[in-house]
């Protein structure tokens, strides 16, 4: 296709090779993030793979768009999640909101284990600024009943083992 004079892939053939060329979990931050801008829906994906069997990587890109979840906002939330699934953990949803038992909104975690009452939060640097807020949402939810586990990049980047661990053990609790 042409844009502004010059040719380009279209989002669906650029994300589709980007899903079949680049390590499996950046290959779903980019699936991911397409499907969470709405650039693209799943289904075009999947009738593309379906169109394009021979060419190299599709098993990587039929992978990725299992893996894949629309609702997650950022790189690092992808991460955390794949960190958490790869490592034989069920895989939680992402961002649910939650409520209290008279239906008023309490927050919307990252991630949630509906069985267990468990939120899960990746902390960016972004959430310096609204820590005040964070710790609001983090009290109403404690108060209701939710257990909540943080992670930062460099728990998850560094220490991904831990984050395991921990996760696993509030499972488990």
């Amino acid at each position: 296709m042409t844009r502004r004079g010059l040719r380009t892939t279209s989002v669906l053939r650029t994300v589709a090779d980007l899903g079949r060329r680049l390590p499996l979990v950046d290959a779903v931050a980019v699936l991911d993030a397409a499907l969470h801008k709405r650039l693209l829906k799943p289904s075009a994906l999947v009738a593309w793979l379906e169109g394009h069997k021979r060419f190299p990587g599709t098993a990587r890109l039929r992978r990725a768009i299992e893996l894949a979840e629309p609702a997650t906002e950022s790189v690092m939330e992808t991460r955390l999640r794949l960190l958490l699934v790869f490592a034989g953990l069920p895989r939680p949803q992402a961002q649910v909101s939650l409520h209290d038992g008279g239906e008023g909104f309490l927050g919307r975690p990252d991630l949630y284990y509906p069985m267990h009452r468990l939120a899960l939060e990746y902390d960016g640097s972004t959430h310096r600024a609204s820590l005040t807020a964070d710790n609001r949402r983090q009290n109403r939810l404690i108060n209701a009943g939710y257990r909540l586990l943080r992670f930062s990049a460099a728990d998850v980047l560094s220490a991904p083992d831990s984050v395991v661990w921990t996760v696993r053990r509030a499972l488990n609790a």
